[in-house]
Parts: structure tokens; sequence; C-alpha cells
């Protein structure tokens, strides 16, 4: 195993074939001027990368599982939510977009936090995704349990079935097994299953869409521009505002494209666009099905009133029959199990970045990369644990699922945010970012309304769920649950001061830019006199 060390040259020598890892010199080179030793293969292509974050997205499983849910809050008009949030969310891609390219560092938000802002104040940012995306790896393999079950124990009179508690155990291990198991395998079976998903999603939702727009339609078009018969109480706007959740808890995953960077050729031009191409193509996708869903619904009235929760089996059994739909809760299986595997890719690389430059006790344990396949092992088996801890708990309560998912998707976009006002600042300071794709004289706007976006994103998130009749705790459990994470996490962080031991680099956002437009100039005349 090699140890990275900050203070590598600003030059690395070419890897021996069969001796070390897979990279263009170019790539290690730029690797090593931001202060790091190449670890990993870098087998992951922009079509992969693109495919890790859609499925990570799944647009298939967000639908699938909000679909009700929107319906029921503020009728057919709540689809117009997956493309507000979605505009949203591009906004903050795009500001992602210029950091990763001058950064592509494997641990994406924590290293774009550390190199704009501080150690401190990455360890806080990482500290919350980690959290968010544990829960991720949690909510997403249990979720998937009742599409098993559905897949092997539903019938034509009864298409949907639920799972038990002990199925819901068994299915989340197993989901969680298997996902462990490809991930051992490293960065090629990654990708290869990566784009198994994303072909599978895209088949599912664009095949089934189109069926049922074009034959399978039971209602007009105008539902999508009324709120009448929905089972909201009180006024229409907050009716409207509380269905916001069908774009909120669909639109992340993007990140994901960066948190592998270190695998991915040419990093700095290729993951922007990834990420780019993962917001614009999931939100198409997911218009796409929600629509076709909701024209084929035969009984939409019960969906709107809030009676029928689980009206996807439902649809499909009536329009494509028993097959039909036994083939679409298969393609909705696998992109649970793409989903989980890579979140799992997604955590382990964070927390091996995190651990890499020595910011928690044991750090040299989770730092280090399996010989043969380059896999951050130890980092891997880390997010795990607490999944299966979660299962365990679960499976003794079965209602808290929705109280332990709450606070993920507000934990996520206050990491999001944390990165987007991060780079605001660094702006402000003069930080003009000079990675291979930028967003040049439009940055500092775009920047600013991604952090406009981003808040009033979060305050719809913490805002309280339920009605009158809700307990206090139940309609206001993700922002508990927040405030508890964040209280740990600032305890740790102000006791054990964890960022003092850490000699990586950090807060060089503009000494990195004027390094390489240096660099840029240098090539160039060469190249000049080269000609």
């Amino acid at each position: 195993m090699t140890t990275d060390n900050p203070a590598v040259p600003a030059t690395a020598p070419e890897p021996a074939v069969g001796s070390a890892p897979v990279s263009s010199r170019e790539d290690a080179e730029l690797l090593a001027a931001l202060g790091y030793q190449q670890r990993f293969d870098r087998k992951v292509s922009l079509w992969a990368n693109f495919a890790l974050g859609f499925v990570y997205l799944s647009p298939l499983v967000g639908v699938v599982s909000l679909f009700a849910l929107g319906l029921s809050a503020a009728g057919g008009p709540s689809i117009f939510w997956i493309a507000v949030v979605g505009l949203g969310q591009l906004l903050v891609a795009l500001v992602f977009g210029e950091v990763v390219s001058q950064f592509p560092l494997a641990g994406g938000l924590y290293q774009w936090s550390r190199r704009l802002w501080n150690g401190r104040y990455a360890w806080f940012t990482a500290w919350t995704y980690i959290c968010c995306i544990t829960i991720g790896i949690t909510s997403t393999a249990l979720f998937s349990s009742d599409f098993v079950a559905s897949l092997f124990g539903g019938t034509a009179a009864e298409p949907g079935v639920s799972s038990t508690p002990g199925q819901r155990l068994l299915i989340a291990l197993a989901v969680t097994a298997l996902c462990l198991l490809c991930n051992s395998f490293g960065t090629r079976t990654l990708a290869i299953i990566s784009k198994i998903g994303l072909a599978a999603e895209l088949i599912g939702i664009v095949l089934v869409g189109l069926y049922l727009l074009v034959f399978q339609r039971h209602n007009s078009i105008s539902i999508f521009f009324t709120g009448g018969g929905t089972s909201h109480t009180g006024s229409y706007f907050g009716a409207f505002l509380a269905a916001s959740l069908v774009g909120l808890f669909l639109f992340y995953g993007f990140e994901a494209c960066g948190e592998v960077a270190e695998e991915v050729p040419n990093p700095a031009r290729s993951i922007p666009r990834a990420m780019q191409l993962t917001v614009v193509v999931g939100g198409v996708a997911a218009l796409f099905a929600f629509a076709g869903y909701a024209l084929a619904a035969p009984d939409l009235g019960s969906i709107l009133s809030g009676q029928d929760t689980n009206p996807i089996p439902a649809i499909l059994q009536s329009s494509i029959g028993t097959v039909g739909t036994k083939l679409v809760l298969l393609v909705a299986l696998t992109s649970f199990i793409a989903g989980v595997l890579s979140q799992q890719a997604a955590a382990s690389r964070i927390v091996f970045s995190f651990a890499r430059d020595d910011m928690f006790p044991g750090s040299h344990l989770f730092s280090k990369v399996t010989t043969r396949h380059r896999v951050p092992m130890n980092a891997l088996l880390a997010v795990n644990v607490v999944p299966v801890l979660l299962f365990v708990f679960v499976y003794f309560s079965p209602d808290s699922l929705v109280r332990i998912a709450a606070f993920q998707m507000l934990a996520g976009y206050l990491a999001f945010q944390m990165v987007v006002l991060a780079a605001l600042r660094m702006r402000l300071k003069g930080w003009r970012p000079a990675g291979a794709w930028s967003l040049g004289r439009y940055g500092l706007v775009v920047n600013v309304a991604a952090l406009v976006y981003g808040v009033l994103a979060m305050i719809l998130l913490a805002a309280p769920a339920g009605d009158a009749s809700t307990s206090f705790v139940d309609r206001w459990i993700a922002l508990i649950g927040f405030l508890i994470v964040s209280a740990v996490g600032l305890v740790y962080l102000l006791a054990a001061k964890p960022d003092r031991k850490s000699t990586a680099p950090e807060g060089d956002a503009i000494e990195i830019a004027a390094r390489l437009r240096d660099r840029a100039a240098s090539v160039a005349g060469a190249e000049r006199r080269i000609a």
C-alpha cells in the first residue's frame, strides 16, 4: 500500500503496467498537483459516471415512491414540482461542476468544502453528508422489500403486496450484501452494473410511459391544471407546498458523479457533464413517468382522496397485465439494487477521502485500498454497519422507517448548500474557477441563485408535516432528527478538534486556480512554439 503525502511533487511518473493504478499521465499529474497520489484505477467512463449518478437519483424509484403522496396532497399540479426542483438542482449541479473541474478528488463534497474553506468546515460537511447517505442506503434497501414481495407474491387480483417485518429485514440484508459484494470487485464492476441500471430505468420509463400515454389514457391532461378533489384541508397553496416533496425527494444523487472523481479519466471535463446529464435526463424521465401513470390511472379519485396509497401496481396490472407488471417490478428492483450500489460506492469514497486526510481516529485503516481491485474495502464495510443496525431496529419498530428517513433529505440539502456557500465566499474573495469546465462570467449569478434556491428548499423540507391532529414529534421529525445529528457532530468537532491533526491542503482554491492557469499558459506556449 502507498500512503498519500500532501507534499508530493507536481508531476507523477507513468504507472508501470500491472503494478500501479490505471491512469493517464495527465490525470495523475493533475492529482499530484492537488496533493495526492493515484490510488484508484480510472475505468469509469463519462457514460458510466452519468449512469452512477442516474441510478442513485433513480427517477423510476422516486416517482413510484412519491406518486401517491403528490397526487393526494395537491392533485395533478404536483407534477410541476419535478420541473421546479429540477431547475433549482441544475443550478447546484452547475456550481458543483466548476468546483469539481478544479478539484477532481475522491470524496467530492468533503474535498470541495476543504479546498474552498477549511478542514473544520469540511469536517462538518462530511459528517452531515455521511449521515444522509447512510440513511439513504438504509431506506433504499428497505423500500425495495415491497417490490420483491410484489414481484414474487403479487396476483392479478392483488398486484401490490406489502412485505412483513421479517421479510423486510431479510430482503434489505440480502440487497445490501449483494451490493457490497459487487462493490468489492472494483471500479469496472461498479461501472457495468451502473450502466445496466441506467438501461433498465430508461427502458422501463420510456417503453412503459409511452405505452401508457398512447394506449392507456383514462384521464384528461387537464388534471395537471386543477387541484380539486384532493385530500388536503385548508388552503390549496399550503397543499401545493406540501407536494414539493415530489421534487425535493427526487433530485439528489448527481453529486455521486464527483465522489468517484479519481476513478474517472479526464474528470475535469467529464464529471461536470455527467452531473448535468443526470439532472436533466433524470428530470425529463421523471416527468414522463409521472404523467404516464397519472393519465393511465383507472381510479384516479381514490388516489386523490388518499384511499389508495400504493396505486402503481394496480395501474400497471390494468394496463399491461400480470406479465408486464412483473417485468416492470423487476426493472424497479434492478433500479433499487443499482441505487444501493451507487450509494455504497459514494459513501465509501468520502470516508476514504476523510481518512486519507487523517480526520478521525483510526484513519489509517479506512484509507487503505485493496491491491487487486483498488477498492477502499474497510471504508466500504464501515458505511454498511449503521444500515444493518437500522434494519434490525426497523424490524422491531416497523413504523420507525419514515421517522428515520425524514431527516435524510434535509441533511443532504444542507451538505449541498455548504459547498455552494463556500464557493460563493471564495468567489467574493477573488476566486475564478480554473478547471477545464467553467461558467465564466455567469458563475457568480448562478452561484447566488443556487444558494437562494437551496435555502428555500431547506425551509420546505424542515416545515412541519401532517395536520393539527398529528403529534408534535411526528410533525417536526425531519427538523428534530436533523438538529440532533448536527448537535452530535458539532459537539465532537469542538471537543476533539479532529481537523487539527490533518496536514492536508485546505482553503487553497485561489492558489490552485492561479497555478492551473499558469500551467495552461505554459502548455499553450509550448504548443505554439512546436507549431
